[in-house]
């Protein structure tokens, strides 16, 4: 199966296709290389209820609408002898309406996508949309990068806690160790809040996190790949001057205060001499000029 986590729209369309086809849960997981699970979750997570109901059929969805035998709901229609029942406000106009819900949603594929029976039903139906469903995707995906995962009351009513407290001197630590049933969220977030300016508490209302230096983050560690250093040994350097007999000199730089003059050493090792040269700065340019023989201050 392959590693992404996210469904495209393209993956999308081929699921409403497939599930009009009525193609299992299972063998759409197959074709997109994904677990059944995670088509599942999509499905009905993704899916939207929909009022959409069978042509020359009255829409009524009550449990009790073959047996009822309610007339004269309608104030405006007296003379009206039909049962309310095979009438479209019947829903909206009884008070003891009771919905009935299909049972087919309960079992996979949890949508009407290619349900034999949804030319003739009545009952509220639930579809699998591809461009809906991308929609909703797209703004989950941008609501869980804006701002704190709290809501406006929420952090109101947290303000209105914390913010006195921390202004008197207690600690974040102190406030939530001793108000545990107060808060819903962890006290790192409670740090992280103040610190981004949401409260009316501040950093430096809390001397403790003003002393603290940021810590350094750590550098971020790639792996390096081996076959880079296949024929690049020093051993196998050695063994390739002996045997084209080259006499290499090796160049280095000793830098004594950075930003200002370094030495540039040249090692002959054919006769153990070493040349050092004072350069004003560790430059490209200033060891060109050397080599090429030319003074500079």
């Amino acid at each position: 199966m392959t590693k992404s986590k996210h469904l495209t729209d393209t993956e999308r369309l081929n699921i409403e296709h497939w599930l009009r086809e009525r193609v299992s849960l299972k063998q759409i997981a197959s074709r997109l290389e994904k677990s059944t699970s995670t088509i599942s979750r999509e499905i009905r997570s993704r899916s939207t209820f929909s009022d959409k109901s069978a042509p020359y059929r009255v829409p009524n969805r009550c449990v009790k609408r073959s047996q009822c035998q309610r007339r004269y709901l309608c104030e405006d229609k007296p003379n009206c002898t039909k049962r309310c029942s095979a009438c479209k406000l019947c829903n909206n106009l009884c008070e003891d309406f009771e919905e009935q819900f299909c049972y087919k949603l309960c079992d996979p594929p949890y949508v009407c996508n290619g349900c034999v029976d949804e030319h003739q039903c009545v009952l509220r139906k639930r579809y699998y949309l591809h461009r809906k469903a991308h929609e909703s995707y797209r703004e989950m995906l941008v609501e869980s990068r804006i701002g704190a995962n709290i809501t406006e009351d929420e952090l109101l009513t947290l303000d209105e806690f914390v913010s006195p407290l921390v202004i008197r001197g207690q600690s974040v630590h102190h406030i939530v160790a001793h108000n545990p049933d107060q808060f819903s969220v962890s006290e790192k977030s409670i740090y992280r809040y103040v610190a981004g300016g949401l409260l009316k508490a501040r950093n430096i209302d809390m001397p403790r996190v003003c002393r603290i230096k940021p810590r350094n983050s750590k550098p971020v560690e790639h792996k390096v790949d081996c076959s880079c250093r296949i024929g690049r040994t020093y051993a196998q350097f050695c063994a390739f001057t002996q045997q084209a007999n080259i006499q290499a000199v090796e160049m280095d730089s000793v830098i004594g205060r950075v930003g200002g003059k370094v030495l540039l050493t040249l090692m002959f090792k054919s006769c153990d001499l070493m040349l050092a040269f004072i350069r004003e700065r560790n430059t490209s340019q200033l060891t060109k000029r050397l080599f090429l023989g030319v003074r500079f201050l």
